[in-house]
């Protein structure tokens, strides 16, 4: 098993794409990249923690490759924007990437690379060592699955998913 830690913008979006893929056998919200300790959602809301929203995903290899899972990733969200994926504004938002070691270090290079050439323009990912992950509440823990009928489920996280799921089809789950 591996495990990334990736941020893009909000936390329930990347959780809610990475759950349809077969492979996928954890997904985690929480937060990482700031400089405070125990941040919660309010802090990091505020901006003031320097954390980002991200989600650990643990996946397995054999069933999933490690360059799918980061193409699942800058597909899924605007990678070209600053601090910044739709309404949602703030450096809690940044799209980055968070290395355990140089191999994923490699790998998130690699892919952001080949996203360049999808999207035709500078991506401003961050690509920035992991230096402690921090669990989200428990109500961000799959927040689609627990409120799929919610306005921002509906307008912002189902256009996600549909366009990672029809990328992406040969590794849905059944």
């Amino acid at each position: 098993m591996q495990s990334f830690v990736l941020g893009g913008g909000c936390f329930w979006c990347i959780d809610a794409v990475y759950r349809n893929f077969q492979g996928i056998q954890e997904s985690t919200c929480g937060y990482t990249g700031g400089h405070t300790e125990n941040p919660d959602y309010r802090s990091v809301c505020s901006g003031t923690t320097g954390h980002v929203e991200v989600d650990r995903v643990v996946f397995d290899e054999s069933v999933i490759p490690a360059e799918t899972v980061l193409d699942i990733f800058f597909t899924s969200h605007d990678p070209t924007s600053w601090d910044r994926q739709g309404a949602d504004v703030g450096s809690q938002y940044r799209s980055a990437l968070y290395y355990e070691n140089e191999e994923q270090k490699q790998l998130f290079e690699a892919a952001k690379e080949r996203a360049e050439k999808l999207w035709g323009k500078e991506i401003v990912t961050v690509i920035e060592p992991l230096e402690k992950f921090w669990e989200a509440e428990d109500y961000h823990q799959n927040y689609y699955a627990n409120n799929p009928f919610a306005g921002y489920c509906q307008a912002i996280i189902n256009p996600k998913i549909s366009k990672a799921r029809q990328n992406y089809s040969e590794y849905l789950r059944g």
